[in-house]
This record gives structure tokens, sequence and C-alpha cells, in this order.
């Protein structure tokens, strides 16, 4: 009969444990005049669609705040690292959406090194006051799927990551305009994704 009890109340403990370990982290609510900075290369700034159909302008319609597209085509992560305390500075948003990285993967650039000046650009932006969400970018291959370091770095700082609409975009060809840039479709499911990810992190 204890063993019994014991058994019970285990299971009676459990639950609540697991819960409070997989919790995601949160972010501050964003004021209606807030701004937001989308930060990244050629997936930021929407190439392989029109116009004003890249995700950030897709999600300045689905959050009700400015977004600012800072995306440069071809862009590595290095000199990205190097862009951004300016366009922090002129922008001065409340989030940064970082999604940078893919051309260090294309060209093999040291994976290790991207990590570290990814993790460079996350505390730049939180110390000047902007809270940080990580965007997963695809790594190369028959089977795509986001890198594994965003996964890693999202952990170790604690940054919500949308690690899965990415790699999915991009497997469907009816959502892409060429291998690595989804169309105006695609970006679209993208801009939906983070919208998601912000309301679940309570930014929205």
């Amino acid at each position: 009969m204890p063993e019994m009890t014991q058994r019970i109340l285990i299971l009676l403990l459990a639950p609540p444990l697991l819960v409070g370990c997989s919790r995601a982290p949160e972010l501050p609510l964003l004021p209606s005049d807030a701004v937001i900075l989308a930060f990244g290369d050629s997936l930021t700034r929407g190439t392989g669609a029109g116009d004003g159909e890249g995700f950030a302008e897709v999600l300045a319609v689905l959050s009700g705040r400015e977004v600012v597209n800072a995306g440069v085509s071809g862009e590595e992560s290095d000199a990205g690292l190097a862009r951004l305390p300016g366009v922090l500075d002129a922008v001065q948003p409340s989030l940064a959406i970082l999604g940078h990285g893919g051309n260090d993967t294309l060209r093999r650039r040291d994976l290790e090194q991207t990590k570290a000046t990814l993790r460079q650009m996350v505390v730049l932006a939180r110390n000047r006051g902007a809270s940080v969400v990580l965007l997963g970018i695809p790594k190369p291959g028959l089977f795509l799927g986001t890198h594994p370091l965003y996964r890693e770095l999202a952990d170790e700082l604690e940054v919500p990551l949308e690690d899965k609409v990415l790699a999915d975009v991009l497997a469907d060809r009816e959502l892409k305009a060429d291998q690595i840039h989804p169309n105006a479709v695609g970006y679209r499911q993208v801009a939906r994704a983070v919208h998601r990810l912000l309301t679940d992190a309570g930014a929205l």
C-alpha cells in the first residue's frame, strides 16, 4: 500500500514539473506604436516576390505595427554584424527579428563562427533595448531542415525561435520562386508563422 501511494504522488506531481520545463521564452507586449526590425539577408529582403510581398511587409499588416525591412541580399553574417549597430540606432526598434546566416551555410563558412556572430547580434540588439526573435534558416541538402545552430542559440540565450516555416516552405515547389527563395505565397506563410510566434510569446 505505501508503494502504491508513492506511485500516485509521483503521477500527481509530474505534470506541473513537465509544463514548467517546456515553457517557451516570453516577450514584452508591443505597444501599438512599436517598431519591429526585420534584419537579415535576401530571405528578409523578400527576394523572389514583388515589392511589398516579403514576409516583413505582410507581418506589418498582420501585426498592425510598423515593420522596417533591413534585409540585404547576399550578405554574410559578419557583414550583418558590422551593419547592425547603425540600423539599430536609426530604427530604434522594440523588437528585432533576426534571420541571418543562410549565405554562410551556402558558402561553407565556419558555422561555429556564424553561431558566435549571431550571438553577438542578439546581445547587441538587447543592449539597445530591443527584444529578439530568431528566424531559423534551412541548411542546404536534399532533405531541408533548419540548421541546429539556431535551436542551440535560442536555448542558450532564451530567445523565441521560429525554426520550421522556412524549411517547410522551401520544401514545397508551389511556395518558392527558386531553390532558396519563397514566392509571394511562401512569404505569406512565413509572416503568418512569425505572427503566431509573436502572439504566443505575448508580444502581440
